[in-house]
């Protein structure tokens, strides 16, 4: 009970570490470059001063990554870009990738046009530097990486290059949450919510993804801030930054907020002015909530099956780490989102009474971890 309490006092102290004026100042600095188009040379201007922040904070190192798309859709010319990856070394090789994209936008100005890209995307750019700051400075399980992708609003090929790289490397890769668009509560049309952030997710069998987004909503399910998930890979007619990890079979989701204002967005009107930064420092704590219990989390379970014999319990095995303690995770089949959980220790096999198997589905994960469908 002890380590439980102190688990909970360590995550609290973490969280009250985003400061809104910090994010504010971090997205007003971003939005003061003429443009950060993919193509533009102030683009390498933002990404350097962003990897001077990152340089600030103690343990972070901190990578330009280069690529080179290819000549295309809004893509005048093969030009090699950059990006920004800053990592928190933790014990051992599994990592956690959090992050918005630098690049910003303007659809009618072209390259050189003015193009602040406040909300979309210095917002999830801030976000990332903001729960690296809060990070810092504590040991962690797993190894974080907090990135600024480029080449996002010519097609997700910062991201893609990176999940590429990933899978060719054999990166262990365990989470990716990627911020756009997450500074704002409301629109023009008079729609407000401040009190949740969508969270899109991908059913898959190459990743796991979709039961991401429900540990997300099972972890904030008594916060004052919580999340409303959307079992779809991203909105009509848009893409993210996870989806390419998605392709490449990591498990990733979006964070966007619940109100867009689409006649701002790559506009010159998609000013730091129009966003709500107690708003941006709650969604920015959803992913230190997250981060924090994944980045502690032990090995998740493998094979794990439900007794399929007749009766009113539910026993449930699979193949455990050793050293490993385990949660059993439990909802209706109607429920998109888990309604029970029961922490089990470190074992490998429980009974659940009085749940019944048909009705229901199960799920194990480390504590911490995502969760594992009971097949």
């Amino acid at each position: 009970m002890l380590s439980i309490l102190v688990a909970a006092v360590n995550i609290l102290t973490v969280l009250d570490k985003i400061d809104p004026e910090r994010l504010q100042a971090t997205v007003e600095k971003l939005a003061s470059f003429h443009t950060r188009n993919t193509f533009s040379p102030t683009l390498n201007d933002a990404a350097d001063w962003l990897a001077g922040e990152y340089r600030k904070i103690p343990g972070v190192q901190v990578e330009l990554m280069t690529y080179t798309p290819p000549k295309g859709r809004r893509i005048p010319e093969e030009k090699e870009v950059v990006q920004v990856v800053a990592t928190l070394t933790g014990e051992d090789d599994r990592a956690l990738i959090v992050g918005g994209h630098i690049d910003s936008l303007n659809l009618q100005g072209g390259i050189d046009g003015r193009a602040p890209g406040a909300n979309d995307d210095a917002s999830g750019t801030a976000l990332a530097l903001e729960v690296a700051r809060a990070m810092a400075g504590r040991k962690w399980k797993h190894t974080l990486k907090f990135v600024g992708w480029t080449g996002e609003e010519q097609g997700l090929h910062g991201s893609r290059a990176m999940a590429k790289k990933a899978r060719a490397e054999g990166w262990k890769i365990d989470a990716v949450l990627s911020n756009d668009t997450v500074g704002s509560s409301s629109n023009r049309n008079g729609q407000k919510d401040d009190k949740r952030v969508r969270v899109f997710s991908e059913a898959s069998d190459s990743h796991r993804s979709r039961e991401l987004a429900r540990f997300i909503a099972w972890l904030v399910r008594e916060d004052k801030f919580g999340v409303k998930l959307v079992f779809r890979k991203d909105r009509f007619g848009r893409g993210g930054d996870h989806s390419p990890f998605n392709d490449e079979g990591f498990s990733a989701v979006r964070f966007v907020e619940v109100h867009e204002e689409y006649t701002r967005q790559h506009t010159e009107d998609d000013l730091p002015e129009h966003m709500d930064f107690s708003f941006l420092a709650n969604v920015a704590g959803v992913n230190l909530r997250v981060l924090s219990a994944l980045a502690n989390a032990g090995a998740p379970p493998s094979d794990v099956e439900i007794d399929r014999r007749q009766g009113h319990d539910t026993t449930i095995k699979w193949v455990a780490v050793l050293g490993t303690e385990y949660m059993v995770y439990w909802r209706e089949t109607t429920s998109p989102t888990w309604q029970s959980s029961r922490k089990v220790g470190a074992v490998s096999q429980t009974t659940i009474e009085k749940v019944n198997k048909d009705d229901h589905v199960f799920a194990v994960g480390a504590v911490g971890g995502i969760p594992v469908e009971a097949k």
